[in-house]
């Protein structure tokens, strides 16, 4: 079984930067992870993946060019680097593990959840 804790949301201007970290404990190594966001009234929707070994990644359109995943696997930590942020990308945003069917872009496909952590895009 895994846990995971998101942090480093919060409050940015349009335009500026944040890197939110997963931290894990239990076996990280081998799961494949994903972020993902959810805005209020909305469903959560697919934002970034990364392979066990953090050789393949894949985002949503919406975030391309702009968002970068990333692991540390000795330290089971994940993380989602985030910049030219927009008002639109408010959300909270969740990690998780992937491991049940469907493609990696479907929640479907993921069994262990975080909590989540509040990214608000205003001025």
């Amino acid at each position: 079984q895994v846990q995971l804790v998101e942090s480093g949301g919060g409050l940015v201007q349009p335009g500026g930067s944040l890197r939110l970290s997963c931290a894990a404990s239990g076996t990280f190594s081998g799961y494949a992870m994903g972020w993902f966001r959810q805005a209020p009234g909305n469903d959560r929707t697919f934002v970034a993946f990364i392979s066990w070994s953090g050789g393949r990644t894949y985002y949503a359109d919406s975030v391309k060019g702009r968002f970068t995943i990333s692991r540390d696997n000795a330290k089971n930590t994940l993380y989602l680097q985030m910049s030219s942020l927009k008002p639109e990308d408010t959300a909270v945003y969740y990690c998780a593990t992937q491991g049940g069917g469907g493609g990696y872009y479907s929640p479907s496909a993921y069994v262990y959840w975080g909590p989540g952590t509040q990214v608000t895009v205003s001025s």
